[in-house]
């Protein structure tokens, strides 16, 4: 800290001791205000803790099967078709695929 470094000056204990005072009053203030500024807080704190219960009982009755989701044959909904040649150039290789229509992302409408 500078107060350290600068150990020629002199310290002012009663001058310290007022801020301090003063950082302690601000923190009492602020404890008194709280409730009244962000009381609502902890209501939608407690509802959010029952829902939470809730959902957690809910899931110690579901069996192993009903949690997990059955898993999706890749093949069923993956067609990969060939590539288009490599270009040659970096400025060509930027959007190389795109410039294909059945490569395109946007395959129903354009976004605009």
């Amino acid at each position: 800290m500078a107060d350290s470094k600068r150990t020629s000056e002199r310290i002012n204990f009663v001058h310290r001791d007022e801020i301090w005072k003063a950082h302690i009053k601000i923190e009492k203030d602020s404890d008194e205000a709280w409730p009244n500024k962000w009381g609502f807080l902890t209501e939608v704190y407690k509802e959010y803790d029952m829902k939470n219960e809730k959902l957690k009982e809910a899931l110690k009755d579901m069996t192993v099967q009903q949690r997990v989701r059955p898993l999706t044959p890749p093949q069923e909904n993956t067609h990969v078709g060939p590539s288009p040649p490599v270009p040659q150039t970096t400025q060509a290789f930027i959007g190389w695929r795109s410039g294909h229509p059945h490569l395109q992302l946007e395959k129903y409408n354009t976004v605009h």
